[in-house]
């Protein structure tokens, strides 16, 4: 089962196509955010870091080629499904050249735009029920992907397993005796400020503000905690 359900970004300004298609999703047991232009999708596929955009071409304000150009020249691998009704061989290429994942030509059938979804979302995580998010941070614990709004994040193998032990057990606390053996192995000589020095550098990579953290908290007088956000 997936911590939270993958998150899909509709940017289409049909509103008939928009409620359709979001409604197929939400019946997939995917969340659903929507954009019904080009400026706005791109405001929300960077600050909220969906794990897929179904994006139009023909749009107003943006339309979906420049906002995927401008998705992947600011270096966020978010995957996007285009969907248009430019069948042509060219425009399929243009949109796949410029970064896309898949492109699907409208008019389309429910039952392959899902399945493509899925196909997708597959490529892009492996596992789907491997992925936890918290804020705009996405850690895939199949790939060992780190996103932070949907850009990369560089982890060293021992950040990554520190944080895998946390998220994976979320509202338990911890001691730093408890974490050394649980993500650096019994063997491991460490001392438990190490412990203090490497979660001291996720809070720098992943926490909004790393002085008050939100997600990875002290548990004061025994060690440290991951706390999931509601909802």
């Amino acid at each position: 089962m997936s911590q939270q359900k993958p998150r899909v970004l509709v940017v289409e300004d049909d509103l008939s196509i928009l409620t359709g298609v979001s409604m197929n999703l939400r019946f997939e047991g995917y969340e659903v955010l929507q954009a019904q232009d080009g400026a706005q999708g791109l405001e929300l596929a960077v600050s909220d870091a969906p794990d897929l955009i179904v994006l139009d071409v023909m749009m107003p304000k943006v339309n979906g080629y420049e906002v995927l150009r401008e998705l992947r020249s600011r270096g966020v691998r978010t995957p996007v499904l285009v969907l248009s009704a430019k069948g042509m061989e060219r425009d399929k290429v243009l949109g796949l050249d410029l970064g896309a994942d898949d492109y699907v030509v409208k008019p389309f059938g429910v039952a392959e735009l899902m399945a493509r979804v899925k196909a997708v979302l597959r490529r892009r995580w492996g596992d789907d029920g491997e992925v936890i998010r918290f804020g705009d941070v996405a850690v895939n614990l199949v790939t060992r992907a780190v996103t932070r709004s949907a850009a990369p994040v560089d982890l060293t193998a021992q950040e990554f397993k520190l944080l895998a032990h946390l998220v994976s057990n979320p509202g338990r606390n911890f001691s730093r005796e408890e974490l050394l053996s649980g993500a650096w192995g019994i063997d491991y000589e460490g001392t438990p400020r190490t412990v203090d020095t490497f979660v001291r550098q996720l809070r720098q990579k992943l926490e909004p503000d790393p002085e008050a953290p939100r997600y990875i908290l002290t548990a004061r007088g025994l060690g440290y905690r991951f706390e999931r956000p509601q909802g």
